[in-house]
């Protein structure tokens, strides 16, 4: 499995937002929820620029001749319609004789691509997928929404998922929830409610600016779901394959914010040193913070041919899953 990522050029750092919120400490910010800065793509800059850019560092090393699929997963696509992934497909110049698609997932859509790619290879309709998570979330955040601007950062992330690596994908565990719909939500935008040209803007009562043409995100519902939920799901994963936590090498969970995570990791009894927390630099990338975690932990040789490593994503849908990956 070929994982390589792609950030913007752009940082917000806490000191730029100290210095936006003067209230703010840069200080307090990173000890809370565990990043220092975060890429922040240019106005002009999206999601499949920064997907194509990712792909492009995949396929130095692999033959684009031999892509059969393209799945494309983002929550800020270029355009309603045509899909994002018909657009990457030309502009990486694979074949036409492939399929193509965008799903709008969050932060469990490295979870769903890999299971998506490893259902088309399993039933022959690809031998090799190419699967980009890519996100701008900047771009759905109000310029006054301090929470939302200290947590999120934009990057895209490329996997080209073989016929030899599934076998090495284990078995998954998914869930869907939508009753916590309203609980992360861009209300406007699409058919529904459309953008407003003149929106009604209000301030909450943690001083973030709001409207319904941007993010919305209820912080401590997200946190009750997560404390509900993904201790199931390891559980799930778990019975699913016949393992036990003792059994599994690694730990990476979407990288939502050090607060939660640390949660979660006493809550599990993880020992830290199995535990993946390093969103320092980079914020949480929602759909790509998970493929970032894994080529770190490969670049810097945490995890190790051989090793069995539990992945799980979470969030807006709700939406959960997970899986075990063993590292060739």
């Amino acid at each position: 499995m070929i994982i390589e990522t792609f950030f913007p050029r752009k940082r917000l750092t806490n000191i730029d937002l100290e210095t936006l919120f003067p209230d703010w400490s840069a200080a307090k910010i990173e000890e809370k929820v565990g990043i220092k800065e975060r890429f922040i793509v240019e106005e002009n800059e999206t999601a499949l620029d920064l997907a194509f850019e990712a792909s492009n560092k995949a396929l130095r090393s692999f033959d684009k001749s031999k892509i059969d699929f393209v799945l494309l997963c983002t929550q800020s696509p270029d355009y309603l319609l045509p899909t994002s992934a018909c657009i990457l497909q030309d502009k990486l110049g694979l074949r036409t004789n492939i399929g193509a698609l965008d799903f709008n997932l969050g932060c469990s859509g490295f979870i769903y691509g890999l299971a998506l790619a490893k259902s088309l290879i399993k039933t022959g309709l690809a031998a090799n997928v190419l699967m980009v998570t890519s996100e701008t979330y900047s771009k759905h955040i109000h310029p006054n929404d301090r929470s939302n601007r200290s947590i999120f950062g934009d990057a895209a992330a490329a996997t080209i998922v073989s016929s030899d690596d599934v076998e090495n994908i284990l078995e998954f565990d998914l869930g869907t929830d939508g009753q916590g719909m309203n609980n992360l939500i861009l209300m406007n935008g699409g058919m529904r409610n459309r953008l407003e040209g003149t929106v009604n803007e209000w301030v909450d009562d943690s001083g973030n600016a709001r409207s319904n043409n941007h993010l919305f995100m209820n912080g401590p519902e997200i946190f009750n779901f997560t404390i509900e939920k993904v201790p199931l799901v390891v559980e799930n994963i778990l019975k699913k394959n016949n393992t036990t936590l003792n059994e599994i090498d690694y730990v990476i969970f979407h990288q939502a914010n050090k607060y939660i995570l640390n949660y979660l990791r006493m809550k599990l009894q993880i020992p830290k040193d199995k535990f993946y927390i390093n969103m320092i630099s980079t914020g949480n990338t929602v759909s790509s913070t998970i493929p970032i975690a894994l080529k770190d932990c490969r670049d810097q040789e945490i995890i190790n041919e051989g090793d069995k490593v539990l992945i799980v994503g979470f969030g807006v849908g709700y939406s959960w899953g997970g899986t075990i990956l063993k590292i060739k």
